[in-house]
């Protein structure tokens, strides 16, 4: 009877994963909003995996550029990828190419994808806006999905009737080289869904970790206060600036100090970002704004892109 009980548990068991497998969608056609920096190193790699993808963007300049953008990018990693086949390297950058089109009307490519990545400005108004036109004309097994680095996935996602096909794919820049996805699955994202997205990362190449739709996700929830605290330590006058980051360096093994990464990812981008989370949390003394960064950031020292912002550039 225990032998009989066992077979039937296996083949229920069988039945249930095989069944599971088959309703997971099977991401192949892929709709990026956005020709930036992320919105084309998405576009990239998803093209370089075998999926079909459409960028879309407001411009066919912008479009254009981005074309121009990743066409270099696919020449960097053919010259080392096929560094004994040059031709081999030739078609590679040719084929990834012919996978990606282009369109400034994201409503009339959307019907036909199985997954849209919104990568486009930290708006929350201009993000609903999008998806809730989208929605409309999306088909209805499309999983949207937001590349957000620092808005609420539940906040976007309200904004659609698919609140069970939405998630976070939170991807790090530059994207053809950075290995890490976070895969953010809200309350309402069915298992499907997230198992969908799982798998479609890993098609990509990349390694997905999961998260809830908590403030900063893993990364940017740890990475975020460490900059602040370095910007705190730097204003209470207890070691320059100079110091911080070669203990970081030395002391650590970062690549990078604290100030030497705030100024490469932007001093808008980490304000942005802590402004956010003090207006969600204002008593969190880890969200707290830094009066150095507000002055630098209203000066327009933004870092590295502007020429000065902690460090001066030449």
């Amino acid at each position: 009877m225990a032998f009989v009980t066992r077979q039937f548990v296996r083949s229920v068991s069988s039945s249930s994963t095989a069944s599971a497998s088959v309703k997971k969608i099977i991401v192949k056609h892929v709709t990026v909003i956005g020709g930036g920096l992320m919105g084309s190193g998405i576009a990239q790699i998803a093209a370089a995996t075998g999926h079909t993808v459409v960028l879309v963007d407001q411009t066919e300049d912008i479009l254009a550029k981005s074309k121009k953008g990743i066409e270099e990018s696919l020449r960097k990693v053919a010259k080392k990828k096929f560094a004994e086949d040059p031709k081999a390297g030739d078609e590679f950058v040719a084929k990834t190419l012919s996978s990606i089109t282009t369109s400034t009307d994201a409503a009339s490519v959307v019907h036909s994808t199985d997954l849209v990545v919104e990568a486009i400005v930290e708006n929350l108004q201009l993000k609903n806006e999008l998806f809730k036109r989208l929605d409309k004309f999306a088909a209805e097994h499309t999983i949207f999905a937001s590349n957000t680095s620092s808005l609420q996935i539940t906040s976007i996602a309200n904004a659609t009737t698919r609140q069970d096909r939405f998630a976070g794919l939170h991807f790090f820049n530059p994207v053809p080289m950075m290995k890490l996805v976070e895969v953010i699955k809200i309350p309402m994202t069915s298992q499907k869904t997230f198992e969908s997205l799982v798998d479609f990362t890993k098609t990509l190449g990349k390694h997905p970790v999961s998260c809830k739709d908590t403030p900063g996700f893993i990364v940017n929830r740890l990475l975020i206060p460490y900059l602040m605290e370095a910007i705190r330590l730097y204003e209470r006058g207890d070691a320059s600036k100079e110091d911080i980051d070669t203990a970081m360096k030395l002391g650590a093994g970062y690549p990078m100090g604290p100030f030497e990464l705030l100024d490469y990812v932007g001093l808008d981008t980490a304000k942005f970002i802590i402004d956010g989370w003090h207006e969600i949390d204002a008593k969190n003394s880890l969200f707290q704004p830094s009066p150095s960064l507000n002055k630098l950031v209203t000066e327009n020292k933004l870092g590295k892109k502007t020429g000065e912002g902690f460090y001066k550039y030449k």
